[in-house]
């Protein structure tokens, strides 16, 4: 005790827990670095109020950044498998196939002509023109009208918004109504008069794709 002051060294414990860290000295904790962004456990940062006695549902947006190009569609595993025997004598017609898949828009259509496809793969228009005629009998293809094509939803589709038509003004922030369901364009499809009939066949609840047949109407056999 000096002048009646408590002398400031020898307060507090002795251990040293009480040190003065120095400035910028490193922590002996570890810091794990931050995961990359990604599109999931997103959560929204805009509050939506809600009147008494109503509910929300939140639905993801159809999207993915996993694939390449960022886009993707569904596709039915066992119409790939079918494709895959029914084709398999005719192989240009897979080709075109996954050309198509690959080609359409949100709700499965394809904005081309044979000329256009022609063009994308290097063939003749007669070529396209035939496989195309193959892929409307068997009902994974129709026109809709003169350049415009739809995959059937029920064997391949791209999800998201629909396109607007042309002459319709493109929605900044499209709506939940805009957004493709599958089984609203199979719906469509059925009460449509003017659907192929393979291709309603394909489209209907609990289709079954046939085995393909040979010519003597015998199954394929491999050895």
């Amino acid at each position: 005790m000096i002048n009646g002051e408590s002398d400031s060294m020898t307060s507090g414990p002795l251990d040293g827990s009480t040190a003065p860290q120095l400035p910028g000295a490193p922590s002996r904790r570890r810091r794990r670095p931050k995961p990359p962004p990604t599109a999931y456990g997103r959560t929204p940062s805009t509050t939506v109020d809600l009147p008494p006695g109503h509910i929300a549902q939140l639905i993801p947006i159809g999207t993915s950044t996993g694939f390449v190009g960022d886009s993707f569609s569904m596709d039915s595993l066992e119409f790939m498998r079918w494709a895959a025997v029914r084709y398999d004598g005719d192989r240009f017609v897979l080709v075109v196939l996954l050309t198509l898949m690959g080609s359409q828009e949100p709700g499965g259509l394809i904005e081309a002509t044979h000329e256009d496809i022609a063009k994308t793969l290097g063939y003749s228009r007669s070529h396209i023109s035939r496989v195309f005629s193959i892929l409307e009998a068997d009902g994974a293809l129709r026109k809709v009208r003169r350049g415009i094509y739809q995959l059937n939803p029920a064997a391949s589709l791209r999800g998201g918004y629909r396109q607007p038509r042309k002459g319709e003004k493109k929605r900044i922030r499209p709506g939940v109504g805009d957004r493709v369901e599958q089984l609203d364009l199979l719906r469509e499809i059925m009460e449509d008069p003017s659907a192929p009939e393979a291709f309603r066949a394909m489209a209907a609840p609990g289709a079954k794709l046939e085995a393909p047949k040979e010519p003597n109407g015998e199954g394929k056999a491999r050895s």
